[in-house]
């Protein structure tokens, strides 16, 4: 009874010391991340689809505080570059045509009675919006899906479409807030 008891002092003993460890290290060693870099990341609209030249928006957002240029971003559109002019102080400029147009909200559709089951459009999503498995068919998690893209090359058997966004709530994008001027008595 005695061996473990002691077994168990020993582990306990040991996982408070690693405990400690590691939240010293966690303290001593954590990284700042810029501010900047993360309001911009807010302002973008986090489709992952690289059309920026970069491979998210995240890498997107800190090559904008180095200096980039903020038009790049078709998904976006002027909205996201108007709104990171004026958080960056500058003038806002038109959408970068080498990157693409701006375009309405669309969501990947895949015709499941043409699909292989191949799984190259998963393994393209880069936010896990497709569901299926090897050799039966996919299908799209529409709220999940940002609509970048990236699945449509992939397949071989070309049985995705990118159809416009559902219109409900979640897709609405108000560009202007208005405020009333005139108090009311």
């Amino acid at each position: 009874m005695s061996i473990i008891f002691y077994s168990l002092l020993a582990l306990a003993v040991l996982a408070l010391i690693f405990g400690a460890v590691l939240g010293f290290a966690s303290i001593k060693y954590k990284v700042e991340s810029d501010p900047l870099v993360d309001q911009i990341d807010a302002l973008l609209p986090q489709t992952q689809c690289g059309q920026c030249g970069y491979p998210g928006c995240k890498p997107y957002a800190e090559a904008i505080a180095n200096g980039d240029e903020i038009n790049k971003c078709p998904p976006g559109g002027e909205a996201t570059i108007k709104n990171l002019a004026d958080l960056m102080g500058v003038e806002p400029k038109s959408l970068d045509e080498a990157h693409g147009e701006e375009d309405v909200k669309k969501v990947a559709y895949i015709r499941e009675d043409e699909c292989i089951g191949c799984t190259k459009c998963i393994q393209a999503c880069p936010v896990d919006a497709i569901l299926g498995a090897s050799k039966l068919m996919h299908t799209v998690i529409v709220d999940e899906c940002t609509g970048c893209d990236l699945c449509v090359d992939p397949c071989p058997v070309d049985c995705i479409d990118m159809v416009p966004a559902p219109s409900n709530n979640k897709y609405w994008k108000w560009d202007q807030v208005l405020i009333p001027t005139k108090t009311i008595n």
